[in-house]
């Protein structure tokens, strides 16, 4: 039997962010497994994120390579295969 593919999710955010909140709580319901980094914090996350992103503002999210700027949940349910 074929293994599950394993999503690579990795979250910036600050702890101030009500939307980050928001993502990092919907992720958690569905199961998924993510990296929280806290780019508040971590200068190198923060220049890595804009890079990946070319936005300053959070929340951003990498879903498997793919680049979700703010809490799209509609985007997101989708790049994660998330059925209701």
């Amino acid at each position: 039997m074929p293994k599950a593919k394993v999503n690579e999710v990795k979250v910036y955010s600050t702890p101030t962010c009500p939307f980050c909140a928001m993502a990092k709580k919907f992720l958690k319901e569905h199961k998924i497994k993510f990296e929280d980094v806290n780019v508040a914090t971590d200068r190198e996350a923060a220049r890595e994120m804009i890079e990946k992103s070319g936005q300053m503002g959070v929340p951003v999210i990498d879903i498997n390579g793919k680049i979700v700027i703010g809490f799209e949940k509609e985007k997101i349910k989708k790049l994660l295969n998330i059925k209701d």
